[in-house]
């Protein structure tokens, strides 16, 4: 497929990008492309206007900052795999980065670019979920910082303003007890189902990938485990309040199924 006409723009600064969003209503900022450039080869996005932030070289880190973690937008899913900072402090989110894609996608894509596409089908959003993760955004009225459990709103929608850049990602430093599982057809496939679990007070919190138009919080299960359940009861609740697709790779039913087998190994790696 062909995308419709766009015009592209590259941009030196975060400001600058700021200030072509909030002059054209239509505009998409372009990272790695990973996720908007199917899009736009589909025609299911049709930006009038793309802003190149690829090269913006002051929003690609990863920092100790106390007791969380800083990942800059532009931050290459390769070097969110390898940081030293987030094997040691999170090592949740390099293990879940390290499986994205394949080599070439891991070394183009960027976790902001991911996280700000708000496809429920992708990784990091699950695992920013369950660490509740915060994420840091700049408009023209300056920075604000924006929950994980409050960014993601609906299908490839968030809480970003259309004239707003997401620049930062902070997580919370989390070593003990956790587990990153997913089940897809192939290594670079996206995953009919994952599931992020993160050891907390006695019980869980768990986020699923690709079970609804948006990542969710697999609340059943968190509750069940504060009430004394044990794992593999729990996850007999993983699917409550979801709504899974039904599609050519799996029906509404099997990824019901998936996911409770998912839940009850994840929670009984990360509580081992």
């Amino acid at each position: 497929m062909i995308p419709a006409a766009f015009d592209y723009v590259r941009v030196e600064s975060v400001d600058d990008a700021i200030a072509k969003l909030s002059s054209n209503e239509d505009a998409k900022l372009l990272a790695g492309g990973h996720s908007l450039l199917p899009a736009m080869k589909l025609r299911l996005a049709r930006p009038s206007v793309l802003i190149d932030i690829g090269r913006l070289q002051d929003l690609s880190y990863v920092r100790e900052d106390g007791d969380r973690i800083a990942i800059g937008a532009l931050t290459r899913h390769h070097d969110v795999a390898t940081s030293e900072a987030l094997r040691s402090g999170c090592p949740i989110v390099a293990d879940a980065a390290s499986s994205i894609g394949d080599p070439q996608v891991r070394h183009v894509g960027t976790i902001g670019g991911s996280v700000a596409h708000g496809d429920p089908a992708g990784d990091m959003p699950s695992v920013l979920l369950a660490l509740e993760a915060t994420m840091v955004a700049r408009g023209p009225n300056g920075e604000r910082e924006i929950p994980a459990t409050g960014f993601f709103t609906s299908l490839f929608e968030t809480a970003l303003e259309p004239n707003e850049v997401l620049t930062e990602i902070r997580v919370p430093k989390a070593t003990e007890g956790w587990s990153f599982l997913k089940f897809r057809r192939r290594a670079i496939d996206w995953a009919l189902v994952g599931v992020a679990a993160i050891r907390s007070n006695g019980g869980a919190r768990i986020g699923l990938t690709n079970m609804g138009l948006t990542p969710l919080r697999a609340t059943g299960v968190e509750e069940a485990l504060s009430g004394g359940a044990d794992p593999a009861s729990a996850a007999e609740r993983a699917d409550e309040g979801t709504a899974p697709p039904s599609d050519a790779f799996g029906s509404d039913e099997y990824r019901r199924h998936l996911v409770k087998v998912l839940v009850r190994r994840a929670l009984e790696e990360a509580m081992a």
